[in-house]
């Protein structure tokens, strides 16, 4: 099984999805390396409020820099180049926040992003994301409640931590 990558047609709708959390989407060559990527290629980099990729790179390795960029607090995103940082709650946050966006980039969804994060190797202590998001994420939700990023719901509200 592969990945969805940013090539793939959901990716050709990331450019917009990304500027309702006033992020910025840049094309990086194939042949060229990712600037700003933590992890290096083909993982998205994050400079700014730049979401930098490939046609290579993962579609949830976008929407997981994303969702840092979504988590982290203001003065963090303010210096942000290539480390997003974050502690293991937030880490958390990011993983359930970036299934469910995977609801709103038309093509992807929660089902593909958890075979996605499967297979490209996310280590999750009852063994698969599902399990992890459906049995074991409370933690990840409540926090992201704190911050007001998603509702009760599980609805993103669409906003920046703040």
């Amino acid at each position: 099984m592969s990945v969805l990558l940013c090539s793939d047609p959901p990716g050709s709708a990331l450019a917009e999805f990304l500027k309702k959390y006033g992020i910025e989407l840049e094309w990086v060559a194939d042949s060229q390396p990712i600037p700003g990527s933590h992890f290096g290629d083909p993982e998205a980099g994050l400079i700014d409020n730049t979401l930098l990729v490939r046609g290579d790179t993962p579609l949830h390795s976008a929407l997981h820099e994303t969702c840092h960029y979504i988590c982290m607090d203001g003065q963090r995103r303010h210096n942000l180049h290539t480390d997003a940082g974050g502690g293991y709650d937030e880490e958390n946050g990011v993983c359930y926040l970036q299934i469910l966006l995977a609801d709103h980039l038309p093509g992807f969804g929660r089902e593909r992003m958890f075979r996605d994060m499967d297979e490209w190797g996310y280590s999750f202590r009852l063994g698969s994301s599902r399990a992890w998001f459906e049995r074991d994420a409370e933690d990840a939700r409540e926090w992201l409640m704190k911050y007001h990023l998603i509702d009760k719901n599980d609805r993103p509200t669409w906003k920046l931590r703040k």
